[in-house]
């Protein structure tokens, strides 16, 4: 009859691989969620950017009302003074 023994030698690397993972997982969750947040600046600058130079030719109400909700402006003067600040 033969008899076998089962030993736990490689526990620690098994734990290391699955903390070396998840930190992993970590940092790329980080980087990518950096990455998004930098995207939605830059695109609501462009938004706002386009919108003053659109009412500038065309002053729609839908126009203001887009500005309104980007700028969080509640009068059109103040939208009005707000583009000729950010085109400068």
């Amino acid at each position: 009859m033969k008899f076998e023994i089962k030993t736990d030698q490689n526990r620690f690397s098994d734990k290391l691989s699955l903390s070396l993972a998840i930190s992993i997982i970590t940092f790329i969750a980080i980087i990518f969620t950096n990455i998004s947040l930098r995207i939605n600046k830059l695109t609501r600058y462009y938004e706002i950017n386009y919108l003053c130079k659109l009412i500038i030719v065309d002053k729609s109400q839908r126009n203001f009302k887009k500005l309104f909700k980007l700028t969080k402006q509640l009068k059109k003067q103040k939208v009005w003074d707000f583009c000729r600040e950010f085109s400068v």
